[in-house]
């Protein structure tokens, strides 16, 4: 019988994970399909009903449900709980466990991709939301020696922030306009992580980045997380400014792997996964 997977969220019109999941399950000759069920926060609670059956061995979850769908799990794992977001759930007897593979996905391209190791480093973060949080945290955790966090919304940043030193990490928060970055970036960051949408191609803020060529430090490595368009504003200016650069696309690659691991206890062919990634986004393979 054929095995179902796909992803949960609200709208779903430009998801990636059909292309590259689907790349994936096929490659290991697995008989499933994944596709995107796109779900209204008020039908959430149904549709979670609608997968607890035996042919659906999991999902991802998207936003705005990462969080609201924690109280409709039986259980989630313990970097789930700390994180406060479950993006990836996997059925086994009806039963549902969330996990959380953004860290994971983030780690794995900043050391592989990027080759930067964030133990000891002096990072900026642009951005307090929900992809921030996982970010700022597994960089805590991997022992990043301070991580300023840089937000429109003062208040978010510094709750994040304050959570980072409960936990024994150094962070401090900032607003984020260019006065307020001059002064943070006195001591210039080893790493610039954009959590923000600035820039997403088809977002509210298609064509901006949140920070100008002349504020970026040329030893840095700017990590943006958006990956549509493949080139963003702000890594146009990381390269006028001669700073090194990652795309969002890793990440989003080696978050499904972990997911894809989860779900069928095969290791992911990851390479499968890119290139089916690139040809839909139009990228040289």
């Amino acid at each position: 019988m054929t095995k179902q997977l796909g992803i949960i969220g609200y709208p779903l019109g430009h998801t990636l994970s059909p292309v590259f999941q689907q790349a994936a399950l096929d490659a290991c000759g697995i008989d499933a399909r994944y596709v995107a069920w796109e779900t209204p926060p008020d039908r959430l609670a149904e549709r979670l009903r609608e997968l607890r059956v035996p042919d659906v061995l999991g999902f991802n979850v998207t936003v705005p449900h990462k969080e609201t769908v924690i109280p409709l799990l039986d259980t989630i794992s313990d970097w789930a709980g700390d994180l406060g977001a479950v993006n990836t759930v996997v059925s086994r007897d009806g039963r549902l466990t969330g996990h959380n593979t953004d860290a994971e996905g983030f780690l794995r391209a900043l050391k592989q991709e990027g080759d930067f190791n964030p133990r000891g480093a002096t990072v900026l973060v642009l951005g307090a939301g929900g992809a921030s949080r996982a970010v700022v945290l597994s960089l805590a955790r991997e022992g990043a020696a301070s991580v300023t966090i840089a937000n429109r919304t003062l208040a978010r940043a510094e709750a994040l922030a304050a959570e980072v030193r409960a936990r024994g990490g150094q962070s401090h928060a900032v607003q984020l306009d260019d006065a307020h970055l001059t002064e943070a970036l006195r001591t210039p960051p080893g790493l610039i992580v954009n959590c923000t949408t600035l820039g997403m191609a088809h977002g509210p803020a298609e064509g901006q980045s949140p920070m100008p060529t002349r504020l970026i430090p040329k030893s840095a490595l700017v990590y943006d997380l958006v990956y549509r368009p493949a080139v963003t504003p702000l890594l146009q200016a990381a390269h006028q400014a001669g700073a090194r650069v990652l795309g969002g696309l890793p990440m989003l690659i080696y978050q499904g792997a972990a997911a894809f691991t989860l779900w069928t206890g095969r290791e992911a062919p990851v390479q499968a996964m890119f290139t089916a990634a690139r040809s839909a986004l139009g990228l040289a393979a």
